[in-house]
């Protein structure tokens, strides 16, 4: 396993970071296709094995039974001090005024809760889940402040949302001696390259480290086009970000699989290794169901594409309308 700085900041993460959406109690949440408990752990213990030691959850996940799984877990198989844990706020967590967003009130509440269900005393890493439209970024940002400077968060994080917002965040930070967002969590893989256009050099410019989600475009880049899965049937989020899109990146999961026949290895290691090549990329989060989704992944990381390999894959890329920031 290879290490690296995240972002500007002194802490080490390995170059892969496990995403713990699919870990959580199936009938908790709008996911009914997650791993329970005991089916979970091995995949936790499994990571920790490989040498994987940065874990995203959040607290929306299963309603919050994510981050109960995942705490327990790393708590019996790491020592605290060897796992970097990073989690989310603004999804809704209960019903009624100040049950979801990025107020002060919201994020003073969510990050003991997290805390609680986690069963630590910090995370590594808190991030806002999305932009909250209806809460100023300086509320949102000065309560973040302070959750750091009570040390119950290391570093901040943004995810999904516009360039100009995230520059502005950074810009707000800067002007009131604010801590300043060290990551930013977005959607890229070889389906979905939108970001590359102002976000990814926006990155690049300030320092910030990147931790894609989804880089593996929810298992598409890994199998045929018309082939289907459990979570694929029910994944109504997934299938709205590729719909209006489909000729075009039917070619492109077609390229992944000449490419990875090829090469005689699978086409989840050919995806993955892409985006762990396009900087200013620092640690993909991938997910993990199936044992040879961590192997695939590990793999990827020995896995350089040529220019060659690189300009066929993308060569059938067309322009996306912009999805994953709501």
């Amino acid at each position: 396993m290879d290490y690296v700085k995240l972002g500007s900041t002194g802490l080490e993460v390995s170059r892969l970071c496990l995403g713990c959406m699919s870990y959580g109690v199936p009938e908790r949440g709008n996911h009914a296709w997650t791993l329970d408990e005991e089916t979970s752990r091995p995949f936790i213990r499994k990571a920790l094995d490989l040498g994987i030691n940065f874990f995203d959850t959040a607290n929306v996940y299963s309603d919050g039974t994510s981050e109960e799984i995942v705490g327990r877990a790393l708590k019996d198989f790491a020592r605290r001090e060897e796992v970097v844990i990073a989690t989310k706020v603004h999804g809704r967590m209960r019903k009624g005024p100040n049950g979801a967003g990025l107020s002060r009130k919201a994020i003073m509440h969510e990050i003991d809760a997290s805390l609680t269900r986690l069963g630590t005393d910090y995370v590594d890493l808190y991030q806002i889940h999305r932009w909250d439209y209806e809460v100023p970024i300086e509320e949102t940002l000065e309560a973040l402040h302070d959750v750091v400077k009570a040390g119950k968060a290391l570093h901040i994080g943004a995810s999904s949302m516009h360039a100009w917002q995230f520059a502005r965040a950074l810009y707000t930070a800067d002007l009131y001696g604010w801590t300043r967002f060290a990551t930013m969590q977005n959607y890229v893989n070889l389906l979905y390259r939108e970001e590359e256009r102002e976000m990814l050099p926006l990155c690049a410019a300030e320092g910030i480290g990147v931790m894609p989600w989804s880089p593996l475009a929810r298992g598409r880049l890994t199998r045929d086009w018309d082939e289907t899965s459990a979570r694929a049937e029910s994944d109504f989020f997934g299938a709205s970000l590729y719909a209006a899109t489909a000729q075009a990146d039917r070619k492109v999961v077609e390229k992944v699989a000449e490419i990875a026949l090829a090469r005689g290895i699978p086409r989840a290691q050919v995806a993955l290794a892409w985006v762990l090549q396009k900087a200013p990329i620092t640690s993909p989060i991938v997910g993990a169901t199936k044992p040879r989704h961590l192997d695939d992944a590990v793999a990827a990381l020995s896995v350089k594409l040529t220019a060659d390999e690189v300009t066929a894959l993308e060569a059938p890329y067309v322009p996306h309308g912009v999805v994953g920031y709501a």
